[in-house]
């Protein structure tokens, strides 16, 4: 085995080990073991369990910033850019659990700049610049952008950690609610949210439809009303 696959080995069995047990819990002996070889080759490469776990968490964090930051720049409407910027991290969940165990762990020191936190402040930053231009097109004030980019960020990184576990329902359909909440708020929440714009359409034609045929009764209603009212 060269060095470099001897260094991916380790990378990769580190990985697993601090996914399931953390940094603390790992020593640097059970890298070792699960690969094979003696401590110092552990040290060789990466100069301890602190070295090598610096080296997974800016990995991961580098994989998911660069999926989250080509979702929300290769859309081009907000809502698709919300859309797939959910997906991608809801993506990058199911298929890198490990990876993403280890960013929620709180960040040691020493460890590198890939913390959790600076994840999400690295992702706020791209939403505000795309939240300032909306905001700016539509006589917002662009100042309150910052703010809103943590609100999203926090909201969809909370869901992220909760689907980790759960897994139910499936990827799109938790994406499809959440963007249901950002985009629409509790006051408009389609009652079957959907990421398939032309499901969306139908089911606001249904609900339309639904209002008109509403409103209708309710006029009968008050026109039969209104002639009781004369009868008497």
């Amino acid at each position: 085995m060269t060095g470099k696959e001897r260094r991916e080995q380790l990378l990769t069995i580190g990985r697993t080990l601090f996914a399931e047990r953390g940094l603390d819990g790992t020593s640097v002996e059970e890298i070792a073991g699960a690969a094979g070889v003696s401590k110092p080759v552990v040290y060789e490469h990466f100069g301890g369990k602190e070295g090598l776990y610096a080296v997974v968490v800016d990995r991961e964090f580098e994989k998911l910033l660069a999926l989250v930051t080509e979702a929300l720049t290769s859309a081009i409407h907000y809502r698709s850019k919300l859309e797939k910027a959910a997906l991608a991290l809801l993506a990058y969940i199911e298929e890198n659990p490990d990876g993403f165990r280890i960013l929620v762990r709180d960040s040691h020191g020493g460890t590198g700049t890939g913390s959790f936190a600076s994840l999400l402040s690295e992702i706020a930053g791209e939403v505000e610049y795309v939240l300032a231009r909306e905001f700016d097109r539509h006589g917002y004030d662009d100042k309150n952008a910052p703010m809103y980019a943590q609100m999203l960020v926090g909201m969809v990184a909370l869901i992220g950690q909760w689907w980790l576990d759960v897994r139910k329902p499936r990827r799109e359909e938790v994406a499809a609610h959440l963007v249901n909440l950002a985009w629409n708020g509790l006051s408009g929440l389609e009652p079957r949210p959907s990421l398939d714009p032309k499901r969306r359409r139908k089911e606001l034609e249904r609900m339309e439809k639904a209002a008109e045929k509403a409103a209708a009764k309710a006029e009968k209603a008050q026109r039969k009303q209104a002639r009781r009212t004369e009868e008497t």
